[in-house]
């Protein structure tokens, strides 16, 4: 009988006898040093490989222990590959014994190249083309199929179903971000029909609401805010339509290729033309033309200090480092902001690469432009003259005020500043209305040349570089100029594309498990994690190119699965196989976001605005100790309109330099780079905020209020409501008990405050 030595003699035997040193080469450095010739070093031919790169030949025939690129395998000196393996000792070789010892035969022979060896995929499973596989037998849905193989092979055994009460409360956090009404929960729980499940899932799915909690998250991605960030903080007068423009996208079940190429190149395939036609009105064809248009704001709500704009090169060049950065971490799933500076020390993305890239922006910019008729912007102009009385008057003011600066307003003077500012606000309310703008792409009139930037300085201009697409992927479109983003659009959401239909569908199970099958959304590089069900990421990668890039038939498929299904409920025997839950054998326990907290509190106690949607953002009035930590408390401009404080918080202002502080103790992105997964952390802040913040303790007054509207002061039925308006679920004996014991040394509002506070109310099972 063999033993297990024998046999893992035998399995490296045959695994040296299966690989040749160019295929070892191909599978582990092909992808940084073919196309991309990271560090000027192409291991595809032999004469590159004797050539070498900045750091000279890789390869000495004949000599292993002189050649460069067995020095980076055993990790000996500052050149270490692959990349990714900081934590083995020098000299520890980072690939398997065997392909380190025939690389170090065949150097030592002479590096024969095989000159009929064929070209091969990409070494990386990310840069290769996703093909549908098949699917295991077993189950009918293809999704529990995957993750039941999946399962047993790592032998762990799914737990029960989750309760009626409870699947119908996860479906609501996860569609709409709000929780069901007692009344949603008992229908969904009575219904005994077959396809309940589906018509639940397709109702929440038809609701507006649908578009608001996928439209934050999608906003998270690409880094949304209403100010520019920094010291200064410049406000973005137009961010609001973008942002509207994606909660209307996640509505309209806007094709994901669509909706991607709007972002990227809306004006350039599309054109815009806001010509009239003999009527008053836009034509709704051309209206449907601006809606797309609005889509490129994408580049006008990133990050910008103001100080930059001192020079234009300054400028373009952090701009276009920053369309880079989001359209390769929201479309693409990886990490090119490393290479402004260098060459990606862990991807195939060479520093011109990056530059490449950027040169697709080049000839664009931001500008905030009318997006109504030219006889509407004429129109205005005609009315211009009631807005410079406005400017006039101030003047007069502002005469006056200088007359008298250092002495005392004479009576008369009193009554003429008293009077000019009543003219003011007279004339002010007279002026015409500005028309709608929007921050958009246009082009500019010169298209200013790209070089490569010595260590990313503007000021270091390298080498002049062409618009072109990174080289370790298959070439796009031809660039032309004036249609550069129009190219870049087509190649990002191609279906030749690799990344894009697995990264967006990695965000979608994101949404609805708590985690991708890749658990670095933003990362499908060597760095990253490694998928846990790569056959099911690629089945449905390819399942959602199949259906038209249609997000919501994602969600009924995801969401009909017996894997979605399952309780959250802990298994000591699967949890010592598997603690973290990546093989799903249960449901991802999971705490809300900071706005589904806020919006959740406010539709148990009756106050949530949902019938306002879109428009401006909302700035809710701030507490004293939160104005006072404003560096310009000026610029936090309070809405007028007090219903607008209930309304969603996907409309709440996003300040850069200043979050709201019960956002920032709930984990709200900081928007100064694209927010992938939000933290959940457990810290004080969040308890201090729930139960002595001037927010909680207001809407539990108004809870309260609302019970006792409802059911006078029969304490029982507050009791009794409160746990079904705040969980979901009826209370227990035990628990009904506790809170009318309650009740007798505290009030109502102390008790709908403790709620509001309950675990099972913050975290959804």
């Amino acid at each position: 009988m063999r033993t297990a030595a024998t046999l893992a003699g035998l399995a490296l035997a045959i695994s040296v006898r299966a690989q040749t040193p160019l295929q070892i080469l191909e599978a582990n450095c092909g992808s940084c040093h073919g196309a991309a010739q990271m560090g000027g070093l192409d291991l595809r031919t032999r004469d590159a490989a004797l050539k070498g790169g900045k750091r000279g030949p890789a390869i000495v025939p004949g000599k292993p222990a002189d050649s460069l690129l067995m020095k980076a395998v055993l990790r000996q000196g500052d050149v270490q590959m692959p990349p990714g393996k900081a934590a083995l000792p020098p000299g520890k070789a980072a690939l398997p014994p065997d392909q380190a010892n025939a690389l170090h035969a065949w150097i030592a022979a002479g590096a024969r190249w095989e000159t009929t060896a064929r070209k091969s995929e990409p070494s990386w499973w990310a840069f290769r083309k996703p093909v549908r596989p098949a699917v295991p037998a077993g189950h009918t849905n293809p999704i529990d199929a995957f993750v039941a193989a999946k399962r047993k092979e790592n032998r762990l055994t799914a737990v029960a179903p989750a309760s009626r009460e409870a699947l119908v409360r996860r479906a609501y956090f996860d569609l709409i971000g709000l929780p069901p009404s007692p009344a949603q929960v008992r229908a969904f729980a009575d219904d005994p029909s077959p396809d309940a499940w589906d018509k639940l899932v397709n109702r929440l799915l038809d609701s507006p609401r649908y578009g608001e909690r996928w439209g934050r998250h999608w906003l998270d991605v690409v880094r949304y805010a209403d100010t520019g960030g920094f010291e200064t903080d410049v406000h973005i007068r137009n961010a609001w339509r973008y942002r509207d423009y994606v909660i209307d996208s996640f509505n309209q079940d806007k094709p994901y290729d669509e909706f991607v190429k709007e972002q990227i190149a809306a004006d350039e395939i599309w054109g815009v033309d806001l010509d009239l036609e003999g009527a008053y009105e836009m034509p709704k064809h051309k209206q449907k033309l601006i809606q797309r248009w609005l889509g490129t704001g994408l580049y006008s709500i990133g990050p910008m200090a103001a100080e930059d704009t001192f020079y234009g090169d300054q400028y373009r060049a952090e701009w276009q480092a920053d369309a880079v950065d989001v359209t390769a971490s929201a479309f693409l799933g990886l990490t090119f902001e490393c290479a402004r500076c260098h060459d990606h020390k862990f991807d195939p993305i060479p520093q011109r690469d990056f530059y490449k890239m950027a040169a697709m922006f080049s000839g664009s910019e931001e500008r905030e432009v009318p997006i109504v008729s030219r006889m509407a912007w004429v129109e205005y102009t005609r009315h211009l003259p009631r807005e410079l009385m406005v400017d006039e008057l101030k003047r007069k003011v502002q005469l006056l005020e200088r007359r008298t600066r250092g002495r005392e307003q004479t009576p008369a003077e009193r009554d003429e500043h008293e009077s000019l500012l009543r003219q003011i606000g007279a004339a002010y309310l007279r002026a015409p209305k500005r028309p709608d703008t929007a921050n958009v792409l246009v082009h500019m009139d010169k298209v200013h040349d790209t070089h490569v930037l010595t260590r990313g300085e503007w000021k270091q201009k390298g080498d002049l570089v062409q618009p072109g697409y990174p080289s370790f992927f298959d070439q796009g479109p031809p660039v032309r100029d004036r249609e550069r983003r129009k190219a870049l659009a087509e190649w990002v959401a191609s279906p030749d594309n690799p990344l894009f239909a697995r990264v967006m569908v990695n965000r979608i199970w994101q949404g609805h498990f708590g985690s991708g099958i890749v658990a670095t959304p933003n990362d499908f590089g060597r760095q990253g994690e490694a998928p846990t069900h790569p056959e099911l990421l690629d089945w449905l990668a390819v399942e959602f190119a199949s259906r038209g890039y249609s997000i919501k038939a994602m969600h009924r498929l995801l969401m009909g699965s017996e894997t979605y299904k399952l309780s959250s409920a802990a298994s000591e025997a699967n949890s010592k196989i598997d603690a973290g839950n990546r093989y799903l054998w249960r449901m991802n326990r999971r705490r809300l976001e900071a706005e589904a907290v806020r919006d959740a509190v406010l539709a148990v106690s009756g106050e949530l605005n949902v019938k306002q949607v879109g428009g401006p953002p909302v700035a809710v009035p701030l507490e004293v100790e939160e104005r006072n930590g404003m560096r310009d408390a000026q610029q936090w401009a309070v809405s007028g309109d007090p219903a607008d404080f209930n309304r969603r918080g996907v409309y709440l202002y996003v300040k850069r330099s200043f979050r709201l502080p019960m956002m920032e103790a709930f984990d709200a992105p900081d928007a100064a780079a694209s927010c992938a997964r939000r933290e959940s952390s457990t810290i004080a802040p969040q308890a201090l905020t729930m139960m002595n913040g001037d927010f909680a303790n207001e809407q539990s007054r108004r809870f309260a209020a609302r019970l006792r509207k409802a059911h006078g002061e029969d304490r029982a039925k507050w009791v009794a409501a409160g746990y079904q308006e705040a969980l979901g679920r009826p209370a227990a004996a035990a628990e009904s008990a506790r809170a009318l014991a309650f009740l007798e040394k505290s009030s109502l509002e102390r008790l709908c405050l403790m709620w509001f506070n309950l675990s099972e109310f913050l975290y959804v099972d």
